[in-house]
Formats: C-alpha cells, sequence, structure tokens
C-alpha cells in the first residue's frame, strides 16, 4: 500500500525489478489496484516465505520507504 509520502519516482525502479523477478521466473502476475493505493503481485517458483519476504525486502517500493508491503502465503486449488 502507498505511503501518504509516496514518491513518484519509486515507480519506474519497481518496474524494472519486476520485470528482473519476471525475467527469473519468479513473478506470477502483478497490477495496481483501481483506485490507485496501491498494488499486488503474485511470486512463483519461490521455496518458501522467508525467501518471498527476501526478495520483496529488495523491493525498490520499499527501499525507497514510499509503501508499505505485505507479504502472505497463498494456497490455491
Amino acid at each position: 500500500m502507498r505511503r501518504p509520502d509516496f514518491d513518484p519516482a519509486a515507480v519506474q525502479p519497481h518496474i524494472a525489478f519486476l520485470d528482473e523477478l519476471n525475467a527469473a521466473g519468479q513473478l506470477q502476475l502483478t497490477g495496481g489496484f483501481s483506485d490507485g493505493s496501491g498494488g499486488a503481485y503474485v511470486l512463483c517458483n519461490v521455496a518458501n516465505l522467508e525467501q518471498a519476504r527476501a526478495i520483496v525486502a529488495r523491493d525498490p517500493l520499499v527501499t525507497l520507504q514510499s509503501s508499505d508491503l505485505t507479504v502472505h502465503e497463498w494456497t490455491t486449488r
């Protein structure tokens, strides 16, 4: 979710980060919320929740402190 002091300059580095995840075969899907409050992405080919958290910690939205990212383990059918 975007922080109140969201910096739009974080968007391009975030997209580049997602492109890297996609190239590595670790990104299933991604997209922004229609209300502009943030977005979500689904990781794949990740060993465990700890690895997913480590990946998300490298996201420029996190490192540039523009958004708060929450990691959830999702079991699909």
